[in-house]
């Protein structure tokens, strides 16, 4: 589809002969000179639509993808196995139809997260008990005369946005749980999921 920019950019900025595009091609001299005159930038050509043997399966199909994407990498199932599974409910066409078809839906799908942001998200709507956010700090407080530097952890929930903060000495696993455990009991519960920062951005842990 692309010969008709070619075949210009060879005659109009190098200017070659006819003749020698013709030879480089194989086509005749009066296609050549029908696609010098155009003034389209390429020739149309109307592709005719043809049904697929997977047209019928290509919902199933969708869905498959969908929950393999939401699977383990370990656990996932390979396209070559998927083409097993539509042959066994009756689909007669290649497995390379079935690779096209997931590329084409992998590519929307990464298309759909680009488009919604990383694909990542916290809502900025909560039910009661759903959901609690972690994170930790650093400031400094006056110790026995002395200027020190705290790990402060952070826990609010989601829906009421009330908090209760906690510092330590040093950030470790066990302040970590002994802040979600002060936490909890302070605030009357455990939500459903905790949503903590990380580098990587919000991490949603159930």
């Amino acid at each position: 589809m692309a010969l008709l920019s070619v075949i210009r950019r060879w005659h109009f900025r190098e200017h070659l002969s006819i003749r020698e595009i013709c030879r480089r091609t194989g086509l005749s001299r009066n296609t050549i000179r029908k696609y010098l005159r155009s003034d389209a930038v390429e020739p149309a050509f109307k592709v005719p639509e043809r049904p697929s043997k997977l047209d019928r399966f290509a919902d199933r199909l969708s869905a498959w993808l969908k929950t393999e994407a939401n699977k383990p990498r370990k656990q996932k199932r390979t396209i070559l196995q998927l083409h097993a599974d539509l042959v066994s409910l009756g689909y007669g066409g290649s497995y390379n139809r079935v690779a096209a078809f997931a590329r084409e839906w992998k590519a929307d799908r990464q298309r759909e997260m680009n488009t919604a942001g990383r694909g990542t998200f916290v809502p900025l709507t909560f039910e009661p008990g759903e959901a609690f956010q972690f994170d930790w700090s650093e400031d400094w407080a006056i110790i026995g005369n002395e200027r020190t530097k705290l790990q402060v952890a952070h826990t609010k929930l989601s829906h009421s946005r009330a908090f209760i903060v906690r510092a330590y000495l040093l950030q470790t696993h066990e302040m970590l749980f002994d802040a979600h455990n002060h936490a909890f009991r302070v605030l009357g519960g455990v939500p459903r999921r905790g949503i903590y920062d990380s580098e990587a951005g919000k991490q949603s842990i159930r």
